[in-house]
């Protein structure tokens, strides 16, 4: 994983540490808190990092005057109603809680009104920065939030943000690769892709390592196995039907995210199909409920919550009058293999 780096001297957020150790913030928060459910190895590793960087049992830490103590801070995203927004807003709030700062949480619906009536709202509360999980920054929010003298971070943004603007991503390209290449190994030669919207760079991404994929194991790329949708299940279901039944459908299909994947499914079950002895299925994000689907899915894991937790020490040092090691900051995928690929 790639983390912000920066001087130990100054402190570590929980979500370094966690980087650090491999694990969740929320596994250093189990240790931190001394609750039972984490095992012994995992436990020995983070506390040794604990340590290291000053904290103590029960959750303290030696003070850290670089860092801004109290009030609150803006996390503004897209829509609320999923396990990714969830595991999204967990980060920040993680981090956060731990300097004794707070998290109000808006939701614009994709809808530039909404988006209008936040950036009006700051003026009526002690905001002191903004994490901001939104489709796009307008070039007008962008001048209010800088008129406003407003630290902020993006998260996932649509295209790559001007230089200078803090913003965390996850390896979309790496992550896209590694499950196509993964179907590549275990023999599918008619593998399709179903993606988010077209303009987002996270959708590019994933389909650029995908193709690379395919160039890799000798595959020509078809362009009527490529489909671009908006990440959810309703549409991916409908493209996923198109795709199987094609004369010549596809055996696997990377979906672009654990919800699409799920679309693909329902599909593959409404035309007698079975997952993974018929179709072979991948999705992306690792949200909970890839573990709990039957069969259980093979998916690329995004570190949602340990992106927005850097977004927000971002954010922090930006209130402290520091500036970030970096301003870009993508934290690594990874290939979680499952029972839904064969």
């Amino acid at each position: 994983m790639t983390s912000t780096g920066g001087d130990e001297s100054t402190g570590s957020t929980l979500a370094e540490i966690a980087l650090q150790a491999h694990v969740s913030v929320s596994t250093v928060s189990k240790v931190l808190h001394n609750r039972s459910d984490v095992s012994s190895k995992t436990r020995t590793k983070v506390q040794r990092l604990l340590e290291q960087h000053g904290y103590r049992a029960g959750g303290s830490r030696p003070a850290d005057p670089a860092l801004p103590h109290g009030g609150l801070i803006d996390f503004v995203i897209n829509e609320l109603d999923s396990p990714w927004a969830v595991e999204l807003i967990r980060g920040a709030e993680e981090t956060l809680h731990d300097v004794g700062m707070g998290l109000v949480v808006s939701a614009t619906h994709g809808r530039s009104r909404l988006a209008r009536q936040w950036l009006d709202s700051l003026a009526t509360r002690p905001t002191r920065g903004a994490i901001l999980v939104v489709p796009e920054l307008t070039p007008a929010q962008h001048q209010e939030l800088r008129r406003l003298s407003l630290p902020f971070a993006l998260v996932a943004p649509v295209d790559e943000p001007a230089p200078g603007v803090p913003w965390v991503g996850a390896t979309n390209w790496p992550g896209g690769l590694a499950a196509t290449r993964h179907l590549t190994e275990l023999g599918h030669r008619r593998i399709a892709v179903i993606s988010g919207p077209e303009r987002r760079l996270t959708s590019r991404a994933r389909v650029g390592g995908y193709r690379s994929a395919l160039e890799e194991a000798g595959i020509a790329y078809d362009e009527e196995l490529v489909r671009y949708g908006d990440f959810t299940h309703g549409l991916a279901h409908r493209h996923a039907l198109d795709l199987l039944r094609l004369p010549d459908r596809p055996t696997a299909i990377f979906a672009g995210s654990d919800h699409q994947a799920l679309g693909t499914y329902r599909a593959a079950a409404s035309l007698g199909l079975r997952i993974p002895e018929d179709l072979s299925v991948v999705g992306f994000d690792d949200l909970p409920f890839a573990d709990w689907v039957t069969p259980r899915l093979t998916t690329v894991r995004t570190p949602l919550a340990e992106m927005t937790a850097l977004a927000a020490r971002m954010v922090l040092q930006l209130i402290a009058g520091e500036s970030p090691p970096t301003t870009r900051v993508e934290v690594a995928t990874e290939l979680i293999v499952r029972e839904s690929t064969a």
